[in-house]
């Protein structure tokens, strides 16, 4: 049988991995010039590694990207760093990602360390999410953690994560983190551009087309049960089934034809776009060697998140220079999707000295932007009811999207996760046709 995939991001090459070891033919299209989706990443000259358009991680608990890769016998190349994450408390930064550090954060007071721990012990390890989603955090959070511990550590997270839309997120989403996250992040050696391209070279080498600088413009029902592709040109393609891994919106767009019920499901979902901008420093910004810093929006910083990527890995990697974050999630019609990258470098310079008060612009040896407007689903109270079907109502079509993880939150791990669940939906859908 003949299959497409559309995307070429680490889930649409995961289906097509399972696709390919069943015996069939596979072809993946795929818009961008490269392989690899949201994780893919670009190297300047000089680097050795790679560096991700948006700050990527493996989680030590990722089962199912773990597993792939050692099904793709790539596990030796997977390095697991335990970097310094640090929260903003009353002008300052403080590690809050051990036991340890909550007993000496300034922000807890003993009743609050036992309360923390006491809730957080629950949700990881005895709560089910199905009753949480039926409250939102911000209600569910505010009682079971106190007003203090919820206006010092989640209010913020909740806030800069999803804006005006954050008193309506349900507490499954939260639940999600504290069940499956651990404080060692991984990697793959050479950046996740490198995982991409060496899965994609597999792929290729079992027999997998993929189609790069290639759009669809539209899917459609064919004959025999089979789905038409129109790519560029008028140019028509047909295939025995389709599995779709971009967002709904866009899903939306490509298979007009779907019954209006699914379209108006698909378009009904809220998410939150992401902007990163990407620097090459001259100079290492945290002299403490932070990782990851949290910040709230009330403490007047124009982001959510400064990442500094080479307190994860050494500087060494990408010729000395020392790689910093500045990303936000926002809504796709803030400005911030508009400005220039030297009109956001201008809002965004002068807060650095607040990490380093050494800092000056002259540090700054190269920038880059990177902008999507379908980043992070928005959970509100009983998501669960509004998943979008894998199995389309168009005969042959599927779709598997990080708007369908629910409860767990995006990620490459659960990328995986769905389109292998499509991927096995869908063999099993072709056997019984034949």
């Amino acid at each position: 049988m003949r299959i497409a995939v559309i995307g070429a991001g680490i889930g649409g090459m995961s289906a097509a991995f399972d696709f390919i070891n069943a015996g069939h033919q596979v072809v993946i299209y795929e818009s961008a010039p490269y392989v690899g989706g949201l994780a893919a990443g670009f190297k300047d000259e000089g680097w050795e590694w790679s560096v991700e358009h948006f700050y990527h991680h493996w989680f030590q608990s990722d089962r199912d990207m773990l597993g792939l890769i050692r099904e793709l016998g790539l596990q030796d190349k997977v390095v697991f760093p335990r970097p310094k994450t640090v929260v903003y408390y009353k002008e300052k930064f403080y590690p809050l990602d051990s036991p340890l550090a909550a007993l000496t954060f300034p922000g807890f007071t003993l009743p609050d360390m036992i309360r923390f721990g006491l809730v957080t012990a629950y949700l990881r390890y005895l709560a089910d999410w199905k009753p949480l989603e039926k409250v939102t955090a911000d209600e569910w959070m505010r009682k079971a953690y106190g007003e203090r511990l919820y206006s010092v550590l989640f209010e913020p997270l909740l806030q800069g994560k999803f804006g005006q839309h954050y008193k309506s997120v349900n507490m499954a989403w939260f639940w999600a983190r504290f069940k499956v996250r651990t404080t060692r992040l991984g990697t793959f050696q050479g950046g996740f551009q490198a995982f991409s391209d060496t899965f994609a070279e597999i792929l290729r080498k079992r027999g997998v087309e993929i189609h790069l600088n290639t759009p669809v413009e539209r899917i459609e029902s064919g004959t025999n049960g089979q789905v038409n592709i129109l790519l560029k040109e008028g140019e028509q393609v047909s295939f025995d089934q389709c599995l779709v891994t971009v967002g709904p919106g866009l899903l939306a767009k490509l298979a007009p034809g779907l019954p209006e019920d699914y379209l108006r499901g698909l378009l009904t979902l809220k998410s939150m776009g992401a902007v990163v901008m990407v620097l090459a420093l001259r100079h290492p910004l945290s002299e403490e060697g932070y990782y990851w810093f949290n910040i709230p929006k009330s403490a007047g910083y124009p982001f959510l998140a400064l990442v500094e990527h080479t307190n994860f890995l050494p500087s060494r990697y990408f010729g000395g220079d020392h790689i910093v974050y500045i990303g936000d999630y926002l809504d796709a019609d803030h400005e911030h999707f508009r400005l220039s990258k030297e009109e956001l470098l201008e809002r965004f310079l002068p807060v650095l000295p607040r990490f380093n008060p050494r800092f000056e612009p002259g540090w700054v040896r190269k920038t880059w932007l990177f902008r999507t407007t379908y980043a992070q689903p928005v959970p509100l109270v009983n998501h669960s009811q509004n998943i979008p079907a894998i199995r389309t109502p168009l005969p042959g079509l599927y779709f598997a999207s990080m708007s369908q993880v629910y409860p767990w939150d995006r990620g490459t791990n659960f990328a995986v996760q769905i389109a292998r669940r499509a991927a096995k939906m869908m063999l099993e859908d072709l056997t019984k046709r034949n």
